[in-house]
Parts: C-alpha cells; sequence; structure tokens
C-alpha cells in the first residue's frame, strides 16, 4: 500500500514538474521571439508603470498617508475623508487606556499601507460627529470608503477578544473592509495564540451598504 502510495505521489510530482517547465519554455520562447522594438517597448511600459507608482505615492504623501496622526477637529475630520479615498480614523479617549493599543497598531500599519489615511480624533473634541455616528464603545475605528462610513471596528471583539492581538489581527479586519491593500487570506483570520476564554469573530468579506454620517453604529454598549 505504502509503495502503490510513493507510486502516485512520484507521477503527480513529475507531472507537476512537467507542467512547470512548459510554462517556463513558453515565456522563453516568448521572449525569444520579441525583436529590439519589442523588447523595448516592454521596458518603456514598466518604466512608465513605475513612474505612475511613484507619482501616486507621492501624492498620497501630500495628502497626509503614510504616518498616524492627530486631527484638531471635527471639522477636519471632514476635510480629511473629503480629499482621500480610504481613510481609517480612530475615535479614543485619553483616559482609555485600550486606545493606546489602538495606537501602537496604527502607527505600524500607517507606514505600511501608503494607499490608505490613518487618523485619530478624541470624541471629547468630536461631540457633533460622535453623535451623528453613534459612536458609544472607545476604542472605536471608523473605515470611510469615498466619503462614505462603510463599516466599523468596535472595541477588539472581532480582533480576538483580546489586549494581545497582534498588528496583523489588525491589518486582516482592515482588509476584510477593503479599507487597506490587504495581500493575505481573508478569508481566515491570521493565527493567534488564544488565552483562555479569547476567541474570534470571524467576519465575511463582504459590500456593507455605504453609510452617511448619520448612520448607526453596529453596537449599543456603554
Amino acid at each position: 500500500m505504502a509503495n502503490q502510495t510513493m507510486d502516485i505521489l512520484s507521477k503527480v510530482l513529475e507531472q507537476s514538474a512537467k507542467v512547470v517547465e512548459e510554462q517556463v519554455e513558453a515565456q522563453l520562447s516568448k521572449l525569444n521571439d520579441m525583436d529590439e522594438d519589442d523588447l523595448e517597448r516592454l521596458k518603456e511600459r514598466r518604466l512608465e508603470a513605475l513612474k505612475n507608482a511613484q507619482k501616486q505615492k507621492q501624492e498620497w504623501l501630500s495628502k497626509g498617508h503614510g504616518e498616524y496622526r492627530e486631527i484638531p477637529s471635527e471639522k477636519d475630520f471632514f476635510a480629511e475623508v473629503k480629499e482621500s479615498k480610504k481613510v481609517v480614523c480612530h475615535f479614543y479617549k485619553n483616559s482609555t487606556f485600550r486606545c493606546k493599543i489602538v495606537d501602537k497598531h496604527l502607527a505600524i500599519l500607517a507606514k505600511k499601507h501608503v494607499e490608505t489615511k490613518f487618523i485619530k480624533l478624541n470624541v471629547e473634541k468630536a461631540p457633533f460627529l460622535s453623535e451623528r455616528l453613534r459612536i458609544k464603545v472607545i476604542p472605536t475605528l471608523a473605515l470611510v470608503v469615498d466619503g462614505k462610513t462603510k463599516d466599523y471596528v468596535i472595541g477588539f471583539s472581532d480582533l480576538g477578544n483580546t489586549d494581545e492581538f497582534p498588528t496583523e489581527m489588525l491589518e486582516w479586519r482592515l482588509g476584510c473592509a477593503d479599507v487597506i491593500n490587504y495581500s493575505g487570506n481573508l478569508m481566515e483570520p491570521p493565527t493567534l495564540k488564544q488565552r483562555p476564554g479569547s476567541k474570534f469573530t470571524k467576519v465575511e468579506k463582504k459590500s456593507i451598504r455605504g453609510r452617511g454620517y448619520d448612520s448607526d453604529s453596529d453596537s449599543d454598549e456603554d
């Protein structure tokens, strides 16, 4: 039985190697068929793509992307979300120690995901906005796409219900809302060494109806 299994595995590996070899040969053949003009056009397209990517990055940086920063008032919030396609805003209080945990992770993600703007706002300086968004749990992250509040991360319930969640867990959660360009597997959260009593809340990657700034939050906790 063991020999039969080994034979099957050997054939599968052989077939896989053959497929890869054929793909490589096809690519090499395609390159060999190119003349100097074709190669020059390919080079120009790649250079143009690099230039466009660098231009886009500089545009993001000019709008305050690439760093996690505090905005002074709710008036500034509307201006910030208006000029950027993707925004993560942390509503915090100085008296809530878990906000410091969120700060640490967002500072890391702001540098990694330049395509998204990461800001924070003291809820005590934003009574109108906090009321309109019905923010009752601190910390709360408002995830804004195209000027609409698409989703919320309320407390740590989506992050393993633990203060010790890794940055990758929050990154995955933001990826589920399409507020960052996430390259990992959205179907499952990153592995976390769970403590007794901790658990995950699985979040489906779905299209959440865009909500304006008068929308309800998903929680009525105090």
